[in-house]
């Protein structure tokens, strides 16, 4: 998808529908002159319904519609007669949607699996007629209920990215080269900070017809949790990601460093993202020999780890089987 079709945050208005006013109703026909009370129960309003969909990557078809509002209920009638609900709007949204209120940022609803559907805004119920308030001293009410008014407000739907992986790293660290050559996808790579403005989804194969799923985040910079760079707009991504691959090249001075700013904007971000697992690919290993690697290995992070060429396809079989096992121990726990 281009760089202009990748929208991860709407801001919408939704309003579920009104309940149908209960009816006033006495009974009446050729026989009757002076029936007693049969007025029916309003409809209820229409939901507002969340529904997740598997081939959808972006909030693009939502961008610009920005008031969605469900059908109000129908009038109860004669003979006991319910009115007609509100028809119900369903709007599709990317698996990892939350839906967040605008004012307290509190997520009022999340969406993860295909067709999960999930009620946020239910509409008003019907109000009741005049036939449920008949008593043995009231035999002839003449009011009803008024339907109950829907819900509606501001609200914002934000996505996350959801992958098995996600590649974290500086700008220009290499991580959309590798995506593309581990899966079938085509990111943008250009030699310059910040190519990837968005977040790439890859399928990697693995053996058996196995394969997961992995995200190239764009680069962090330092003071990317305080706003800096593409800042807090991404980083967001790496919440949803089973396991983080730290990607840091082999001609870096110091990869322990870097590795370690890293982890503390990630940190800053927010301190649960050091609970995922960990696994740090030295990227550009084409350009040093078995020396310098000995001496790189002595100051490594105690993570797993993987020395790694894309370029030249060094170590990228060694990789994914260090994914595969780690992801497995992830899906054991």
């Amino acid at each position: 998808m281009s760089d202009s079709n990748f929208v991860d945050y709407v801001k919408l208005y939704l309003r579920s529908g009104n309940g149908g006013p209960g009816s006033v109703h006495l009974h009446r026909d050729k026989l009757t002159a002076k029936g007693g009370p049969d007025g029916g129960d309003g409809g209820r309003g229409g939901h507002i319904t969340l529904i997740g969909n598997n081939q959808l990557w972006t909030l693009i078809h939502l961008k610009y519609r920005k008031h969605i509002m469900a059908e109000d209920g129908g009038c109860g009638s004669g003979s006991r007669s319910t009115g007609a609900s509100g028809k119900d709007v369903f709007i599709e949204v990317p698996l990892g949607t939350v839906m967040k209120d605008v004012n307290t940022g509190e997520i009022l609803a999340e969406i993860t699996q295909h067709n999960e559907t999930k009620i946020v805004l239910p509409g008003g119920r019907g109000g009741l007629g005049n036939w449920n308030f008949r008593t043995s001293t009231l035999q002839t009410p003449r009011f009803a209920q008024p339907g109950e008014p829907g819900i509606e407000d501001w609200y914002i739907l934000e996505l996350k990215v959801l992958a098995d992986v996600g590649l974290v790293g500086f700008p220009n660290a290499g991580k959309s080269t590798l995506l593309s050559r581990l899966s079938a996808a085509r990111p943008k790579i250009a030699d310059y900070a910040f190519t990837t403005l968005q977040p790439n989804l890859g399928i990697v194969e693995y053996r058996d017809f196995k394969s997961f799923v992995m995200a190239d985040i764009p680069g962090i910079i330092e003071g990317a949790a305080e706003g800096k760079g593409l800042g807090l707009r991404f980083l967001k991504h790496i919440e949803r990601n089973s396991l983080l691959l730290f990607l840091v090249p082999a001609d870096n001075d110091d990869i322990s460093k870097e590795y370690q700013i890293l982890v503390n904007e990630l940190e800053k971000f927010n301190p649960e993202l050091l609970d995922k697992k960990r696994v740090l690919a030295i990227s550009k290993a084409d350009l040093i020999d078995d020396e310098i690697k000995e001496d790189i290995e002595k100051n490594l992070p105690d993570i797993p780890y993987v020395f790694i060429s894309s370029l030249s396809s060094i170590g990228l079989i060694q990789l994914k089987d260090l994914l595969w096992s780690e992801l497995g121990k992830i899906n054991m726990l």
